[in-house]
């Protein structure tokens, strides 16, 4: 295991046990207190899996980690006292990979990060052969590779997709050219309702289309149906390998 793991946490007893036990496991370890040790860390070396707390000193881990989404193939997994379904959500549709309650199961966390790990060493290796069953949407010329949750360019770029966003393409790409209300893609991409000014939908749709924006070619992929919902317009073939 060469993985260069970040944990950020103030309470000093519990980095220290952290930081322990991902020793054992195998895992370059450094630790930080707050968002600025953090970032002090990742300007210094790269980073491949953060686990954060969310209640931090100065910027929260939410604050946080909406800064760390535009950090490609860095897994972020949550670990912290706070058990809201909101505070769950939330960190999921800002781009965590994982949030877990403390206490915690120290054999269920490094799974958890073991598993994350992999997806990632997998989304960095594109030409890797697939395993049996894997799953690609391929789409003017784009890419969304299922396994990985990664979304590759026509010049072969790619963008590690949080949960949420991953989830809202496999929607357009399984069913192209129908319209999907607001209410359907918050229940597909974060498991809950929709709730009153809720901008959750229109702010993924909005980060989605930036990739697709930097290609002249593919602006439009997905349209605006005003009053209605968005749809996908691009031509889509699926391919499985066995």
């Amino acid at each position: 295991m060469s993985a260069k793991l970040l944990i950020v946490e103030d309470e000093v007893v519990t980095r220290q046990t952290l930081a322990r036990l991902f020793q054992q496991e195998g895992y370059e370890v450094f630790d930080a207190a707050d968002g600025k040790q953090m970032e002090n860390i990742m300007a210094q070396q790269p980073v491949d899996l953060i686990i954060m707390d969310v209640n931090l000193p100065g910027q929260s881990g939410l604050e946080l980690a909406e800064s760390l989404r535009e950090q490609k193939n860095i897994g972020l997994v949550f670990l912290t006292g706070r058990d809201s379904d909101e505070d769950r959500l939330l960190a999921l549709e800002l781009g965590a990979d994982d949030y877990l309650i403390k206490p915690y199961n120290p054999k269920e966390l490094t799974i958890r990060v073991r598993n994350l790990y992999r997806r990632i060493e997998h989304s960095q290796q594109p030409n890797e052969p697939k395993v049996e069953g894997s799953r690609e949407f391929h789409f003017n010329g784009w890419v969304l590779d299922c396994d990985s949750r990664c979304l590759y360019s026509p010049d072969k770029k790619m963008f590690r997709l949080p949960k949420s966003e991953y989830r809202a393409m496999e929607l357009f790409l399984t069913q192209p050219g129908k319209i999907h209300d607001r209410e359907t893609l918050v229940r597909k991409m974060l498991d809950r309702e929709l709730r009153p000014n809720d901008r959750t939908v229109d702010v993924a749709i909005r980060r989605i289309r930036r990739h697709f924006e930097s290609h002249p070619e593919t602006p439009n992929l997905i349209t605006t149906i005003h009053g209605e919902g968005y749809r996908f317009v691009g031509d889509v073939r699926v391919e499985i390998s066995q």
